[in-house]
């Protein structure tokens, strides 16, 4: 059960020094526009502080999406309607004659043929061959630009018909790239089930959970709820708009807020499930929790929890890390010591990883700089919220774990 703030075996003055910092070192020169967050320990909230923020405030999670998504997956795999060895073209039959990049340009390239086909497990993992158009570093990111894959306007299904006439960046289950594959996976939950992705959630996941401000957009009754949404302009890849009004020092600027122009006041053409929810402290404090249970939350069991423990396995191929096996493109993790699941970042050394963590401790991010991670050893989870684009712009993830960490008694 998520209870209210106590004092479990946590030194509460520590946790408040760790506010002190953020207020200090982000909020005060107007580096973040406000940092909200919780620390959940044995099953309670033992920490909870929103510094510029209002604590219903609802915040665009983008990554933190694909948690959710893999979950809805984990389900069906649960129920033996997938498996994770199934093929994609099973699905999506337009994906059997996939091609590989094998060099050219984006304008005339050339390709190869499969090894092998894509199968599940390679969209969990982020070994598929996709990608994402914002990385700039190759001609298939290029494709995807052209193509439109990933924009809000083009339904998943389209997205996916696309995908299916540009090549693979490189062959199934050989290397990590951070990409589309959790959306395509989104979509595989919509033919599978046979329902919209946003209603799955909404049955399976949100409602049970008591998830009541997590959506796919907010609607009116919420809409003053919608914090602001920040960019560096000179270093965020994400279509910044050139008139974007200036929000900070240096080159911050507001790319959103809650106005009925905004991306996020209405139903989205494309259901997101690598990046298109919105939430709150709360109700994704709930789902973590859901997760460090074991896949249950106040006696509601969503996933069982063998396939808890089984999604926070690295399955990255060979046992490998990302430093070994990823492309070194920009993700919401280091590489170093951290492996792979079904749907999580997994900390496989944290020695190698050069912050101060459990072994098995599962965690993602948002592109605006939100987070989580959820360490089963010591039975915790921290989750915070903000909004500033794009997520590696400072690195107070790992600066939160120092602190939260030191904490602990």
């Amino acid at each position: 059960m998520l209870a209210s703030v106590t004092e479990p075996a946590i030194d509460s003055d520590r946790l408040a020094l760790a506010d002190t910092f953020i207020e200090q070192r982000y909020l005060a020169p107007g580096l973040l526009p406000g940092f909200a967050w919780n620390v959940v320990h044995r099953g309670e909230i033992v920490h909870s502080a929103s510094l510029g923020y209002e604590r219903d405030a609802i915040f665009r999670i983008y990554s933190m999406t694909k948690a959710v998504t893999s979950v809805a997956m984990l389900m069906l795999i649960e129920q033996a309607k997938v498996r994770l060895a199934d093929p994609v073209h099973k699905f999506l039959p337009e994906w059997k004659g996939l091609r590989v990049y094998d060099g050219g340009s984006s304008l005339a390239i050339a390709t190869t043929g499969l090894r092998r086909p894509m199968i599940i497990q390679d969209l969990f993992t982020h070994t598929a061959g996709l990608t994402y158009g914002w990385m700039y570093a190759n001609p298939v990111d290029a494709m995807y630009r052209d193509q439109g894959i990933g924009r809000r306007d083009q339904p998943l299904d389209e997205m996916c018909s696309r995908l299916a006439d540009i090549p693979l960046l490189f062959p199934p289950g050989t290397r990590w790239q951070y990409s589309v594959a959790t959306d395509v996976l989104g979509h595989l939950v919509e033919l599978i089930a046979d329902m919209p992705l946003d209603h799955y959630f909404r049955d399976k996941i949100l409602q049970p959970l008591g998830m009541h401000d997590t959506a796919f957009h907010v609607d009116d009754a919420r809409a003053d709820r919608l914090v602001a949404n920040h960019a560096r302009a000179l270093t965020s890849p994400f279509n910044v708009p050139p008139d974007a009004p200036s929000s900070g020092p240096k080159d911050m600027v507001m790319v959103d807020d809650n106005s009925p122009q905004s991306d996020y006041r209405r139903p989205p053409a494309m259901l997101s499930g690598g990046g298109g929810l919105t939430s709150t402290l709360a109700d994704y404090s709930r789902f973590c929790q859901m997760v460090l249970n074991g896949g249950e939350l106040d006696g509601v069991r969503v996933v069982g929890s063998r396939t808890m423990a089984f999604a926070g396995r690295n399955h990255l191929p060979g046992g490998a890390d990302l430093a070994s096996i990823g492309s070194g493109a920009q993700s919401e993790t280091q590489n170093d010591g951290i492996g792979f699941g079904l749907g999580f970042s997994v900390v496989l050394d944290p020695a190698q990883a050069k912050v101060v963590s459990s072994p098995g401790t599962l965690a993602w991010g948002g592109a605006a700089s939100t987070m989580y991670w959820i360490d089963p050893v010591e039975d915790l989870a921290v989750i915070g919220m903000t909004q500033l684009m794009p997520s590696w712009t400072y690195p107070l993830r790992d600066e939160l774990r120092q602190l939260v960490y030191a904490a602990l008694l």
